[in-house]
């Protein structure tokens, strides 16, 4: 892999990042906003697993004291792209500012627990559409 690739690919890794946090800070809110107004989508099941377990991944993560994976992958890319950590495009100064803060490893692992379990607390406010049985007998959802 050429660097320019490499720089690329990280860049993109990076946006995809600054994606998932936007899903995983995002969609709590719009769960209870949703469950008030009524929208219907909020209670997809599969959206809300999809939601916690990445949740729970990122909190167990931290818990082992891991860096998320996305991250090591995107700082592999820039080494082999021969740049150094979150050297400056536009991309990544805006999205690297957004996501990276110099805190202690502890408040980290503070807020992703207690985001985690506001997550979990949303399934008992706001409860995900339970599995339905078609005429064929298959579970939809």
């Amino acid at each position: 892999m050429g660097a320019a690739a490499a720089a690329w690919l990280a860049d993109a890794l990076l946006v995809l990042h600054g994606l998932v946090v936007l899903f995983v800070v995002g969609l709590l809110p719009l769960v209870w906003i949703g469950a008030r107004c009524g929208w219907r989508w909020v209670r997809r099941r599969r959206l809300r697993l999809t939601h916690l377990g990445l949740m729970g991944f990122i909190a167990a993560q931290a818990w082992l004291g891991q860096l998320c994976p996305l991250t090591v992958w995107e700082q592999h890319l820039r080494r082999l792209a021969g740049q150094q950590a979150y050297r400056e495009s536009f991309i990544e100064h805006w999205v690297s500012r957004l996501l990276y803060w110099d805190l202690p490893w502890w408040t980290f692992v503070a807020a992703y627990t207690l985001f985690a379990g506001l997550i979990a607390l949303a399934w008992w406010w706001v409860p995900p559409e339970r599995p339905t049985r078609s005429r064929t007998g298959q579970e939809t959802m």
